[in-house]
C-alpha cells in the first residue's frame, strides 16, 4: 500500500508538472500572437508613413510663367495668368484644393478654385479667354497640356505631363490693377507637398499690352 500510494504521488506531481507546462505553452502562443500583431501592425504604419513622407518629399507644383495683361495703361496690370505643373516625380495634384496667395505693401489675396472660369481647350487669345470673370478671391482654370484628360471642370487633377494656367483678375484684387513698379509675391500651396514661389516687380511703364512677368 505504501508503494502504491508513493507512485499515485509521483503520478499527481506529473500531471501538475504537465499542466504547467501547457499553461506556459498557451502563454507562450498568445504572447506569440501579440508580437506578430503589433510587428504587422509597426510594419504596415512604417509603410504608411514612408509612402507619406515619400509623396510630400517628391509631390510639388512649379511655376513656369507668370504673365500679365493691360487694358489701360493708367490702371496697371488687370489680368494675369499663372503657368504652373507638377514637378518632376510628383504625384497627381487636384487643383480644386489648391490656394493662392497673392500681396503686395497692402493687400493680400487668398484665391481658391472656381469651376465656373474653366476653359479645357487652348484659346486663341488667352486674355480675352472667357475665364477671368473673376472675383478677388478666385481663379480660373486654362488647360494647355494634358494628354490623358485628367484636367476636367469638376475634378482638376493635373499629372505628369500636364501643364495649364491658372487666371486671376489682378484688377479686382489691386483695384483697379498693378500700378508700375510694384513689388508683388505669394504663394502657389498645393493640399500635399512642395509649393512655388511668385515674386516679381511690374514694369517702370506700360507701353505693351502683354507682359512677361516672372
Amino acid at each position: 500500500m505504501k508503494k502504491l500510494f508513493k507512485n499515485n504521488n509521483f503520478g499527481s506531481m506529473g500531471v501538475g508538472a504537465m499542466i504547467i507546462f501547457i499553461a506556459m505553452v498557451l502563454v507562450a502562443g498568445i504572447a506569440a500572437t501579440v508580437f506578430i500583431q503589433v510587428a504587422n501592425e509597426l510594419q504596415m504604419q512604417a509603410m504608411y508613413t514612408g509612402q507619406e513622407t515619400i509623396d510630400e518629399v517628391a509631390t510639388g507644383i512649379a511655376v513656369m510663367d507668370v504673365e500679365g495683361h493691360v487694358s489701360d495703361p493708367d490702371n496697371g496690370i488687370d489680368l494675369m495668368t499663372l503657368s504652373v505643373r507638377g514637378r518632376a516625380g510628383s504625384a497627381s495634384i487636384d487643383l480644386s484644393e489648391l490656394i493662392v496667395e497673392i500681396a503686395d505693401n497692402d493687400t493680400k489675396a487668398i484665391l481658391e478654385y472656381d469651376f465656373n472660369n474653366y476653359l479645357g481647350t487652348v484659346p486663341s487669345d488667352v486674355f480675352g479667354a472667357a475665364a477671368f470673370n473673376l472675383t478677388a478671391t478666385q481663379f480660373g482654370l486654362i488647360v494647355l497640356e494634358d494628354a490623358d484628360n485628367s484636367c476636367q471642370n469638376i475634378t482638376p487633377i493635373i499629372n505628369k505631363g500636364d501643364l495649364v494656367m491658372l487666371t486671376v483678375n489682378a484688377s479686382a484684387i489691386f483695384n483697379p490693377g498693378i500700378p508700375a513698379r510694384m513689388d508683388i509675391w505669394g504663394n502657389v500651396i498645393p493640399e500635399t507637398g512642395a509649393w512655388a514661389m511668385i515674386n516679381f516687380r511690374s514694369p517702370a511703364t506700360y507701353t505693351d499690352v502683354v507682359y512677361d512677368l516672372q
